[in-house]
């Protein structure tokens, strides 16, 4: 469980190519981050925009490809 000023460094390092899981349990890479958005890619071509407070983990690279 991270603590909220850890929640929020994960918050403010966001960066694409990192590979994430939102709170909602989406597993995917960032293709695009804004100031309170990111795009996420959950799939091959299928993006979603999510809320940047709604990370959870970012994952080791390479986790994507082995689920």
């Amino acid at each position: 469980m991270l603590f909220r000023s850890e929640h929020q460094r994960l918050v403010n390092e966001l960066k694409k190519g990192d590979e994430v899981v939102t709170q909602g349990g989406l597993l995917g890479r960032i293709n695009e981050v804004g100031d309170n958005f990111i795009h996420l890619e959950v799939a091959d071509g299928t993006e979603v925009k999510v809320q940047r407070a709604a990370v959870s983990v970012v994952m080791p690279k390479g986790t994507i490809k082995s689920v």
